[in-house]
């Protein structure tokens, strides 16, 4: 068996100092790998209500609304910081408008909350 590898629990290979980009979950049990159902109908909420946004806002700031958009997905592939740095341009937008983006920004917290922080 020389050359085969089995993970349980997380594993962190780190090669040198730069680029190192995050963990492995080898997690296992119910639920494992599955989305938290929660989370998944506060993204969606997010992108409908994005798309409301979307109609009143600039142009520049309707194209980082778009470029947001594929990083806000409940699979865990996305990196926590490119979720995040969505997060926040999203929840900027929303604050330059006023009211009319307050729908968004308090959507943007609930997902800042699903996700731990």
């Amino acid at each position: 068996m020389s050359g085969d590898h089995y993970y349980y629990g997380d594993n962190v290979n780190m090669y040198g100092g730069r680029q190192n980009q995050g963990i492995v979950r080898n997690a296992t049990g119910a639920g494992a790998g599955e989305p938290n159902p929660a989370l998944v109908a506060a993204l969606a909420e997010l992108h409908r209500l994005i798309g409301e946004l979307r109609a009143q806002v600039p142009a520049p700031s309707a194209r980082l609304l778009d470029e947001s958009l594929p990083a806000l997905t409940a699979d865990a592939a996305v990196p926590a910081q490119e979720r995040h740095r969505a997060l926040m341009a999203i929840a900027g937008i929303a604050a330059t408008v006023g009211a009319v983006g307050q729908p968004v920004a308090q959507a943007v917290q609930a997902i800042t909350g699903l996700l731990g922080g």
